[in-house]
């Protein structure tokens, strides 16, 4: 029976869609709190030193001038030839590679080639995120893409409203299939958001979603977890029988989850690459008033930087 799950996913999670519609989940405004990166014309001074950062480190030799990585306050603070502070490499290497880097990303157009900032949502179900995001982030160059595994979830995205073509780029994709490529080139994007979608894919195929996706990531580019925890109320209430293997169950629906440690997550995390910036576990108590049900939730929110300096042969 586990593998009529796998086999029949796209089908659990069109049928998800096709039910709920955009009615299931709310807009995810608190993003902007856990996770600033989302919202960067929030902070004038932020903006102001991302785009002095990116006119000093523009190529002239690439076709396109606004391609270039940018940089977060911490990482500009870790720059040697902006700040002139101790050079840890040769000047020759460290130009070489932030040439190629820019290189890599003017080689083709793609959607959103001449964007300044780039976000990848994961999973993106009807839009709860890319939505606020594209509502809140009115940065003219700022460019969105969201993918989901449900063809439905991505025809309620792209028949909304909000929808803005020459903002954002929805398209369908299966996070764990190494054949299907992704639309943007390899160090294009500054944040990879996955919200509650890491959990719902098979155990053994999820540190090679998160390798691949780690390669989309510039120098410096972050990504962005927010899932479910061990022992969640969710997990205690599965009952017998919806236990696929160790912490992982399917729902009455037939869409499946995983409850996560932050050791496990971690090690994803750090084996395909990135840094730890933050792995913490949120616990919160829920009440719901009209049921009278009081919920014990249990979450893990974590950031992951890729190293400024990829190392070289």
């Amino acid at each position: 029976m586990p593998v009529d799950y796998e086999v029949n996913a796209h089908k659990y999670w069109n049928d998800f869609y096709k039910i709920h519609e955009n009615g299931f989940f709310k807009d995810r405004h608190w993003l902007f709190t856990e996770f600033p990166e989302l919202a960067p014309r929030q902070n004038e001074n932020y903006l102001k030193d991302l785009h002095l950062e990116n006119k000093r480190n523009e190529i002239p030799e690439c076709g396109s001038s606004d391609n270039g990585s940018d940089l977060t306050i911490k990482e500009q603070h870790k720059c040697p030839a902006s700040l002139g502070h101790k050079i840890q490499k040769p000047p020759e290497e460290e130009a070489i590679t932030q040439k190629l880097s820019h290189l890599m990303v003017c080689t083709d157009s793609f959607p959103g080639s001449s964007a300044t900032y780039r976000i990848l949502e994961v999973g993106c179900g009807v839009g709860n995120t890319v939505f606020p995001i594209l509502q809140t982030n009115s940065d003219p160059g700022l460019f969105v893409y969201c993918c989901d595994f449900s063809s439905t979830a991505i025809e309620l995205v792209q028949t909304n409203s909000e929808y803005d073509p020459s903002r954002c780029f929805a398209f369908v994709h299966d996070l764990c299939d190494e054949d299907q490529r992704y639309p943007m080139p390899k160090e294009s994007l500054d944040v990879i958001v996955l919200i509650f979608v890491l959990s719902a894919i098979v155990p053994d195929k999820m540190q090679n979603a998160i390798s691949r996706l780690s390669k989309l990531l510039k120098p410096g580019g972050v990504m962005l977890l927010r899932d479910y925890g061990r022992y969640d109320m969710a997990q205690l209430r599965f009952k017998k029988g919806q236990c696929l293997s160790g912490n992982f169950y399917v729902r009455g629906d037939g869409t499946r989850v995983y409850f996560f440690t932050q050791d496990e997550l971690d090690a994803l995390f750090t084996t395909a690459g990135l840094e730890k910036v933050q792995n913490l576990v949120d616990r919160r108590l829920q009440v719901n008033r009209g049921k009278q049900l009081t919920m014990y939730r249990v979450w893990i929110q974590c950031k992951y930087r890729k190293p400024r300096m990829s190392a070289t042969s």
